[in-house]
């Protein structure tokens, strides 16, 4: 249960940085820093995302559906 509970954070921040980064595209501010700190930390969270899912596979914390159609 908490693996799950630490995937949805990480989803949803992976979805704030998203937002953030269209924000500073949208505003062209060079106060807010650059776009590319948002998009680094959103491709950082989805990696980091997919070794948790495979650890957790691997360890046996969650199962994937056997048949998945």
């Amino acid at each position: 249960m908490i693996i799950k509970i630490l995937l949805v954070a990480l989803v949803i921040y992976m979805l704030v940085n998203l937002f953030l980064a269209m924000r500073v595209m949208i505003r062209n501010n060079p106060e807010d820093g650059p776009m590319s700190k948002y998009i680094g930390r959103r491709v950082l969270t989805s990696a980091v995302i997919v070794v948790i899912i495979l650890l957790a596979i691997s360890t046996g914390l969650i199962t994937p559906n056997p048949r998945p159609y």
